[in-house]
């Protein structure tokens, strides 16, 4: 099979609608050939978060020409390289595609946009399949389609963050306010950058979160109310677990359900890998 087929394939798959219930637009999404050719033999897919240089150097080695993945390849939101030209690394990873003939294709809108499920519905396929990988279904509340909030019988934050690095082969975490917070419910936020935060400041309040599991974070806004929660007596966390180590949950379990699209190509799942390390 081409790996333009695949492409076209895995499109009917998804769910025709965006993440926020609009038609994805073509012209429009981030869900691009990033680089590469399409009209050659598929020999092998690899599934990632982040195609970096070493993720492509594996994919080589283990006979794959076609790179899945969530995240973007060039640094920068569209992966726009006019401006990289002269730049070192970018130089040495374009050759590093050409040497392998590599095509790399970015899966992120059609994948948030809802994967099927036997049922005949469909779920993001990141978050669900995050909830698969952590094996947390009898957790979800709500609609675990598109859940990002957790009922828990009451785990300490520390030990839920020591759970999820294992769970998630990560280097370690960071925990914000106090670690030994009682967590029963927690929920993953979105993107924690600036003046929206004040939506989940409220939701924490209104849905009493004890813990938030995020993604991006800044210094101030959340994080500062969370510790000033606990000051005042009222326990809350923050396990900062960090972006792409969440949702490369959710590329891990599409590395399953994948090979019922391409039949008998390969399929293999790399870990685009912690980014972060920690001295203490």
């Amino acid at each position: 099979m081409k790996v333009e087929e695949i492409i076209r394939k895995l499109k009917t798959e998804y769910h025709a609608d965006s993440y926020f219930g609009t038609k994805i637009d073509e012209s429009r999404t981030r869900d691009k050939v990033l680089y590469g050719a399409i009209d050659k033999e598929c020999t092998g897919i690899v599934v990632t978060c982040f195609a970096s240089t070493r993720v492509i150097r594996e994919a080589h080695k283990m006979g794959c020409n076609f790179i899945i993945s969530h995240e973007a390849m060039f640094w920068n939101h569209g992966d726009h390289t006019d401006w990289l030209q002269e730049n070192e690394v970018f130089q040495e990873k374009k050759k590093l595609l050409d040497i392998y003939d590599m095509t790399v294709w970015r899966d992120h809108d059609y994948i948030h946009a809802g994967i099927p499920l036997r049922d005949g519905t469909y779920a993001d396929g990141i978050f669900y399949g995050f909830i698969k990988e952590m094996q947390w279904e009898r957790y979800v509340i709500g609609d675990y389609r598109r859940s990002r909030t957790f009922a828990f019988p009451g785990i300490t934050a520390k030990e839920l963050a020591k759970q999820m690095v294992d769970k998630m082969k990560l280097n370690g975490t960071r925990i914000i306010g106090d670690p030994d917070t009682i967590v029963r419910k927690a929920a993953i936020p979105m993107h924690l950058i600036g003046d929206a935060d004040n939506h989940e400041l409220a939701h924490c309040e209104k849905d009493k979160i004890d813990c938030l599991l995020t993604m991006e974070m800044t210094d101030y806004t959340v994080q500062e109310y969370i510790r000033d929660s606990s000051y005042v007596g009222v326990p809350r966390a923050i396990i900062a677990i960090g972006h792409f180590n969440i949702e490369e949950m959710g590329m891990k379990y599409m590395s399953r359900w994948l090979p019922e699209v391409v039949g008998e190509i390969p399929v293999h799942f790399i870990q685009s890998g912690d980014a972060y390390q920690y001295i203490v």
